[in-house]
């Protein structure tokens, strides 16, 4: 991918990665899979805390990265003026956890247009936003088809708005990543798109959803794109047995994976700073049982 995304990954990944997992004074070997890290979508757990509460809770648990998922009360909006943009930034600057992006609800699969050319410009506007407040990338949407409109029309304009989009990001060292969502959610369908968004700052954010185990399973399917994967991937809770999610942990470590997984919770613990710190030793368990098998 990009120059700044690999800036990014040996900055956070690599060193952040490594403080997560390791016990304390040991010195580990270049193992695949230690260059990953923990962190948190603002969808669900997130959507209340406004950022100062955020930011705080993360360090309390452990979980050191965020996706700001957009019209949450954390308020990092594209409304914000210059130097509100300048105290978010400071705010992570200053604290242990980092801005790994935006998470717009942007999609482009619109049949109007205008409704298009919107959605794009609003992107742009997500992109601007999380370069001036130190964020790597704007997660995006494909998303659904339409009516009298076929398949392949809506996957070929889904590509080349990307396309138009990984372009616009590279001059502000953003990735575009493409959240595997919707009815575009069967891997076959997000290749397809990719092989159309075939620009370099274009990558596929896996979503681990339950389209992820049809056809030919869990494996054949992640292959199908993981070639294209960028800085995030989106789990829900790791110990909910409806979702593979050792398999899923040990394809990564396997792959040698050097992102963010970025949790998705969906539940509705009581101490939702506990649940999270919970989770983050869940992950280190299972990236460790995942290594112990290669």
């Amino acid at each position: 991918m990009t120059g700044t995304r690999r800036s990014f990954l040996k900055a956070s990944g690599a060193a952040l990665g490594t403080a997560l997992l390791a016990p304390v004074g040991t010195v580990l070997a270049d193992r695949p899979g230690e260059r990953m890290a923990f962190g948190l979508v603002t969808y669900l757990w997130g959507q209340d805390w406004d950022l100062p509460t955020l930011i705080a809770n993360c360090q309390a648990s452990r979980v050191l990265g965020v996706e700001l998922r957009t019209e949450h009360a954390h308020g990092v909006e594209p409304r914000l003026n210059a130097e509100q943009r300048a105290e978010v930034a400071a705010r992570f600057r200053d604290s242990e956890v980092t801005m790994v992006g935006i998470g717009s609800n942007e999609r482009y699969d619109h049949p109007d247009p205008q409704a298009l050319a919107k959605a794009i410009e609003a992107t742009k506007a997500f992109i601007v936003l999380s370069h001036d407040v130190g964020g790597s990338g704007v997660k995006v949407k494909p998303d659904s088809f339409h009516k009298d409109v076929p398949r392949e029309k809506t996957i070929e304009q889904i590509g080349r708005a990307l396309n138009q989009l990984g372009e616009f990001g590279m001059g502000y060292g953003q990735e575009i990543r493409l959240e595997v969502h919707g009815q575009c959610s069967e891997l076959p369908t997000i290749k397809a798109i990719m092989d159309v968004a075939d620009h370099e700052n274009v990558a596929v954010c896996w979503n681990s959803n339950n389209q992820d185990l049809i056809g030919e399973g869990l494996e054949h399917n992640f292959n199908l794109v993981r070639d294209r994967f960028g800085d995030t991937v989106h789990v829900r809770e790791l110990d909910d047995a409806t979702y593979p999610y050792q398999q899923l942990i040990d394809l990564l470590v396997k792959t040698d994976y050097a992102g963010w997984i970025l949790l998705e919770g969906r539940t509705k613990p009581a101490d939702r700073v506990a649940a999270l710190a919970e989770q983050q030793k869940l992950f280190q368990k299972m990236v460790r049982l995942a290594q112990e098998k290669l």
